[in-house]
């Protein structure tokens, strides 16, 4: 890529407006991280969309909110609105662990410096904002936003907050991914439409006093769900708010969601329709100089190491995990973009100065969801089911690897490339389900010995997550059982063509359902199968997953039964310990426990006594 103007980013400082010959900025978008302008980066992304709609736009990248705001102030308040992406990360896991401690470090920062962005970015940016440009809209957005936008357990405070558009005083939220709302609400602010009278935007939510009459799309279905104040007396009522919210989340053709709070009325539009494959592809041509900006000069900015070298092929998730997010925000339909687009990514990559031929990730969400999708695309639009792979496969979902070995071998081939790993997870029940097609068996397994021989770099991951098909019922993953035959057929592969792969195992303890018993069955197992595990956690109740809405209401959203949740520092601690039945420092506890227990027998299992 040779040397780059300063030019070629967004103006970060009212001195790089000026030699824009700049006399105003029509957005102005605060992020909570550095600037990178790449696009696994979602400010870069929403900066360079709003960019190719004509638009002046700037980027303030961590603004300091603790001293006399000058970087609030430094751009003045833009023709249109203000815009925040509080950053690729929740604020909340950047900053704390499971266990509520602060985190001494921040990869979306230079030098992975902790202590650059407030709690809550999205809260704190937006106050601001508000106090100094009072009469200028702001829009929120990101990760933050998505996960809550209606009534939502707060982990770190322990309490029901409200949608965050309530707290933060934003006028508008957008939720998912944003690239089709923010152009059609520049779109429409560009034309001089009054910013009040913005209701009715797709995948958008506003709030207005619960009396007033607002525009719609009329042909939206609506559900109200139980307001904000009777989430607050009965967890039940909050616990049956989620389900409706996930299933519109992944409806092709999703009811509008309106909410009480108070005397004003929450509505949350529903979302547009995954993007084709064209106006995915027209994102990744955009303009992206793929580096940080210059005035991070000799800093190293942790998040950009992992993925300076990685190409994202597609968006959205069917898992639908449990305790995972990526759906509530990214979507559960897969959006893909075109092998043309990915392969002339990759080519430009290798055109960077500090490129020396690894690729780190061809991937996505999840690695092996390239282009899948329904075969019947009728029976995907009346479905509302949150896994497309929980309990079983859909017997609609074309799970056919083809396009992904295809991609695969076409990228080795490029030259100057001379490893291409796959770094994201890879979901492994898509590649053993049985499809009932010989051929398209085949061509799973195929797919699997082409990534063990060819895209490991050493270890290949995997998250079975546990071992107890109770646990794993409420986690929405398959049985143990599954993995035992992937481990089998690993091995079968390693030994075939003499190879030294590891296969590397994540777990999660605490997660809503489990008890120190199926810890302790999970020991046994991972012992019997020679693993000495490295890749595990402790559960983290992040916003808008089932797994939290269970530890917040103690109810499963969808049975409305009780389910038991693991809450307190030392029952987290009495599962975690299992993790680690193989160090002599916790022999004594794992015995303690399980004597507590009655189950002795356990003892024997574990320590042969």
């Amino acid at each position: 890529m040779g040397s780059i103007e300063k030019r070629a980013w967004l103006p970060t400082t009212a001195k790089e407006v000026r030699e824009r010959g700049w006399d105003s900025i029509d957005v102005i978008l605060f992020s909570g991280d550095a600037y990178i302008d790449h696009p696994s980066f979602g400010a870069a992304v929403i900066g360079r969309v709003i960019e190719s709609l004509g638009l002046k736009v700037a980027i303030v990248p961590q603004p300091n909110w603790q001293d006399d705001l000058r970087d609030f102030k430094k751009l003045g308040a833009p023709n249109l609105f203000f815009a925040i992406a509080p950053g690729s990360m929740d604020s909340m896991v950047n900053h704390y662990t499971a266990a509520r401690r602060k985190r001494n470090n921040d990869a979306y920062t230079p030098d992975g410096r902790a202590g650059a962005r407030p709690d809550m970015p999205t809260i704190v940016y937006t106050q601001i904002l508000k106090r100094l440009y009072p009469d200028t809209p702001v829009v929120i957005g990101g990760i933050e936003a998505s996960l809550r936008r209606v009534t939502h357990y707060d982990y770190w405070k322990e309490s029901l907050r409200p949608s965050i558009l309530k707290e933060s005083g934003a006028d508008l939220l957008i939720y998912g991914m944003g690239e089709k709302p923010i152009t059609e609400l520049c779109n429409m602010v560009r034309r001089g439409i009054p910013f009040a009278s913005l209701t009715n935007i797709p995948q958008t939510a506003v709030i207005r006093p619960a009396d007033e009459p607002y525009a719609t799309n009329k042909k939206w279905k609506t559900i109200e769900l139980a307001s904000h104040e009777e989430c607050l007396k009965n967890p039940k009522s909050h616990a049956a708010n989620f389900r409706i919210v996930e299933e519109e989340s992944n409806s092709i053709e999703a009811a509008k969601l309106t909410q009480h709070i108070g005397n004003e009325l929450l509505i949350i539009n529903p979302q547009y329709a995954p993007l084709t494959t064209k106006e995915l592809d027209a994102i990744y041509e955009l303009p992206f100089t793929r580096m940080p900006h210059p005035r991070y000069k000799g800093k190293e900015i942790p998040a950009y190491n992992m993925i300076r070298h990685s190409v994202t092929m597609h968006r959205g998730c069917f898992g639908g995990c449990a305790f995972c997010t990526i759906s509530a925000h990214q979507g559960k339909f897969i959006a893909s973009r075109s092998q043309e687009s990915i392969l002339s990514e990759l080519e430009r990559i290798t055109e960077m100065p500090d490129f020396h031929g690894t690729i780190s990730d061809l991937g996505g969400p999840s690695a092996n969801m390239y282009r899948m999708e329904g075969k019947n695309k009728e029976l995907c639009k009346q479905c509302k089911r949150a896994s497309c792979a929980f309990p079983d496969i859909c017997k609609n979902m074309d799970t056919n690897h083809a396009p992904l070995l295809e991609l695969y071998k076409k990228a080795t081939k490029i030259e100057g490339i001379n490893h291409c790993f796959i770094g994201s997870g890879i979901r492994y029940d898509l590649v053993m389900h049985n499809t009932g097609n010989p051929e398209i068996n085949n061509i799973n397994r195929q797919y699997l010995e082409q990534v063990i021989r060819h895209h490991v770099s050493g270890r290949f991951k995997v998250a079975p997550e546990h071992v107890s098909d109770r646990v794993l019922g409420i986690m929405r993953k398959p049985s143990f059982k599954l993995f035992k035959k992937l481990t089998e057929e690993f091995n079968r592969i390693n030994k075939k063509y003499n190879l030294r792969e590891q296969i590397i195992p994540y777990f999660i303890s605490s997660h809503p359902g489990c008890e120190a018993q199926d810890m302790a069955e999970l020991a046994i197992e991972t012992k019997s199968l020679d693993f000495k595990l490295e890749q595990v956690q402790d559960f983290t109740a992040t916003p808008m997953t089932v797994a939290t809405t269970i530890y917040a209401t103690g109810y499963h959203p969808y049975s409305l039964k009780k389910i038991k949740v693991a809450r307190s520092e030392e029952e987290k601690k009495n599962q975690n310990i299992f993790f680690f039945w193989y160090k002599q420092e916790y022999r004594d506890r794992i015995i303690k426990v399980l004597t507590k227990m009655g189950r002795k027998d356990l003892i024997k299992k574990l320590y042969n006594r």
